[in-house]
C-alpha cells in the first residue's frame, strides 16, 4: 500500500483513458503525457495501460507501506527516498516505511509516478482514470488527498539501476524548425480551415502563440494575434478528440486536451498529431507554442520513430532482466 502525506489539488490517478464511450458523453480522460506513462510501464514491466499517479502540482510526498519498485517520469526534479537522491526515467524499489518526496520541476510540467503492477483502483467502464466532471474513475473520482491510501497491484520487484532516456533528448526531430525558448508542434488544418482569412491562415502558423493561465486537462488556452473569419459561421456540434484546435468568436485558439469535451461547434481550424501531443502536455503556464503545416500522411508517419523509441526501449528491458537473471542463476539455458 501507498499512503499519501503530501499533494495539492490537481494530482490524480490515470491509466491511458477510456475510449468508446463518446457517444454517450463520456471523454477519454486519461493521462494528458501519454508517452510518459507507457515509458515508466516498460521499464517496471507492466501492462502498457497500468495506471499510475498523475502529478500537476509540487511538492509530493508519499509512504510506502511494503516494498515496491517504481519509477518517475514526465519531469526532471528533485526526486528523493529516505533523503537519498534519484535520477527520473530510473527504477528504483522502495522498502517499507520509505518516504518519496517530488519537488518543483526543473524541466516539464507533469510528473508521473509508475508502480510495478500498477495502482489497483477499480475499473469503469474498460478504465482506471479519474474523470473529474463525472466524478468517478480514480480513487473517487477526484483529487488525491493527504492520508489517502493507494493499493499497488503488486508486480514483480524489480533490480535497479537501469533507466531510459527522455523522450525529449530521444525523440528530437529534424523536420521542425525550433526556436529556443518556442515548443514546435506539427499540426494538420483542420475541417473549416479554409472559413479563415488568408490573412488568418498564415498568422495561425506564423504565430508565437501563449499558453494562458486559463489552461487546464479540458483545453488549453492560446493567446496571441485574433484570427477571422470570412464571415460569421454557425456549425452544429461535431465530436471532438484531444489535439482539435477550435477557434471561438474572440479569435485566440482552444487546443482540445485529454479531458476534452465529446462535442463542439466552434470552427476547426487545424489539429495537433498524435506523435506531438506529449509536448504539448508538458508545456507549462506560459510557454510559448508555434504550430507548423504538415500532411496527414507526415502525421501518420511521425508516430514512427515513437514507435521505436518504445520498442527499443522494450528490449533494452528484456535484455537487462535477462541478464540480471543469469547472474543470479535463473535464466534459461
Amino acid at each position: 500500500m501507498i499512503t499519501i502525506l503530501e499533494t495539492s489539488p490537481l494530482n490524480t490517478v490515470q491509466d491511458l483513458g477510456r475510449p468508446g464511450y463518446r457517444n454517450l458523453g463520456v471523454g477519454s480522460s486519461g493521462v494528458m503525457d501519454s508517452l510518459a506513462l507507457q515509458v515508466g510501464n516498460i521499464l517496471l514491466d507492466n501492462d502498457a495501460d497500468a495506471a499510475g499517479i498523475e502529478l500537476q502540482t509540487y511538492p509530493f510526498a508519499l509512504k510506502f507501506d511494503e516494498p515496491l519498485s517504481f519509477a518517475v517520469t514526465g519531469i526532471d526534479a528533485a526526486i528523493e527516498l529516505d533523503g537519498r537522491m534519484l535520477l527520473p526515467w530510473s527504477v528504483a524499489t522502495a522498502e517499507a516505511g520509505q518516504v518519496l518526496r517530488i519537488g518543483q520541476p526543473r524541466q516539464g510540467a507533469r510528473g508521473y509516478i509508475c508502480f510495478s503492477g500498477g495502482v489497483d483502483v477499480p475499473v469503469i467502464l474498460g478504465s482506471r482514470s479519474t474523470q473529474l466532471r463525472g466524478g468517478f474513475g480514480g480513487l473517487a473520482g477526484r483529487f488525491l488527498e493527504e492520508g489517502d491510501i493507494l493499493r499497488a497491484r503488486l508486480g514483480e520487484m524489480l533490480t535497479t539501476g537501469y533507466a531510459a532516456l527522455p523522450p525529449s533528448v530521444a525523440l528530437r526531430f529534424d523536420a521542425v524548425e525550433e526556436k529556443a525558448g518556442v515548443i514546435s508542434l506539427r499540426a494538420i488544418p483542420a475541417t473549416d480551415y479554409m472559413l479563415f482569412t488568408d490573412t488568418a491562415r498564415e498568422r495561425f502558423w506564423s504565430c508565437e502563440w501563449r499558453i494562458t493561465p486559463q489552461s487546464n486537462r479540458v483545453g488549453y488556452r492560446l493567446t496571441g494575434e485574433k484570427l477571422e473569419l470570412h464571415q460569421p459561421v454557425e456549425l452544429r456540434s461535431y465530436g471532438i478528440v484531444p489535439g482539435i484546435i477550435q477557434v471561438p468568436p474572440a479569435g485566440e485558439p482552444i487546443v482540445q486536451m485529454a479531458d476534452a469535451n465529446t462535442a463542439g461547434g466552434y470552427p476547426r481550424i487545424a489539429t495537433v498529431i498524435e506523435s506531438d501531443l506529449w509536448r504539448l502536455a508538458q508545456a507549462r503556464i506560459g510557454s510559448r507554442i508555434r504550430f507548423q503545416k504538415c500532411s496527414h500522411e507526415q502525421g501518420v508517419a511521425a508516430m514512427q520513430p515513437v514507435e521505436a523509441y518504445l520498442e527499443s526501449l522494450r528490449q533494452m528491458v528484456a535484455r537487462y532482466s535477462h541478464s540480471i537473471n543469469r547472474r543470479q542463476g535463473g535464466g534459461k539455458k
